[in-house]
């Protein structure tokens, strides 16, 4: 949709002050740990765009709670896993060759959505050492939260996922759906015997930049819609309107419990 005709949408912007006060509407106190899904389109128009609305959750939760958002780089990884687009197989030494290496301050996210890109260049924010799943945070846990990722596991029981669950922290969808939800990968964990796929990565070790090869389990999201489905069916999720956005709050540890079970029982069938 053209700007023109998102602003004969609204009777009046989107801001700092008056997110602030949807945010507060919806159920973030003072204090919340909280992760972060986002579309900056789906509020309408907002004046100073992504900047206000970080600036808004920073309002809301304050620097004695946390905020926590995926800043993954999906193209920092093995070419011959791209699909959008797919690179010509002769590329492929040249791209692991020559792929510059994650630089958690230089980086670029890809395919996570302004509101996310401008979050981790705001001061205080600090980001972790994962090279595709990364993840950046602003607050009072943020380091701790940050502090370990390992390569093989990076949304398993030592990422910063985890953190989130052992701080009861909460899951905060702004104008996008489960499909998003970057947590329920951590319950995937849970299943045993998860098929592993061979992944490699450009990064620095000893100082020196290198080219990676490395084991993780398969991800894969294609559930996870249905999954949030039959979680609201029966759980507690506190939702409202903001502008055109459909946004959701609720608590991370029930969704992941629940997740565990249900893909279990699915895994089974």
């Amino acid at each position: 949709m053209k700007e023109a005709d998102v602003i004969k949408q609204l009777k009046s912007p989107h801001t700092r002050s008056s997110l602030h006060e949807n945010f507060k509407n919806l159920g973030i106190e003072k204090g919340m740990v909280v992760i972060v899904h986002s579309s900056l389109s789906a509020f309408g128009w907002v004046c100073g765009g992504a900047i206000s609305v970080v600036q808004a959750l920073m309002d809301t939760i304050g620097s004695e709670g946390t905020i926590v958002m995926p800043t993954q780089t999906a193209d920092v990884s093995d070419p011959s896993e791209w699909q959008m687009p797919p690179v010509p197989k002769e590329w492929w030494p040249i791209i692991r060759e020559h792929m510059p290496a994650y630089d958690p301050q230089i980086t670029p996210t890809r395919g996570m959505g302004k509101i996310v890109e401008v979050f981790r260049t705001f001061p205080g924010v600090k980001r972790s050492s994962h090279p595709t799943y990364s993840f950046a945070a602003w607050g009072k846990n943020a380091e701790y939260i940050l502090s370990e990722q390992p390569l093989e596991e990076g949304f398993g029981p030592k990422s910063p996922l985890a953190k989130l669950y052992e701080l009861d922290g909460h899951i905060l969808l702004l104008g996008v759906g489960h499909d998003s939800n970057t947590s329920l990968h951590f319950a995937e964990h849970a299943i045993p015997d998860r098929e592993k796929a061979k992944k490699g990565t450009a990064l620095v070790e000893n100082n020196v930049r290198v080219w990676k090869t490395y084991e993780e389990i398969v991800y894969d999201s294609n559930c996870f819609a249905d999954l949030g489905e039959d979680f609201e069916k029966t759980y507690a999720v506190r939702k409202a309107a903001i502008g055109s956005a459909e946004c959701k709050l609720m608590k991370q540890q029930p969704i992941i419990d629940f997740a565990r079970e249900w893909m279990k029982k699915k895994d089974r069938l």
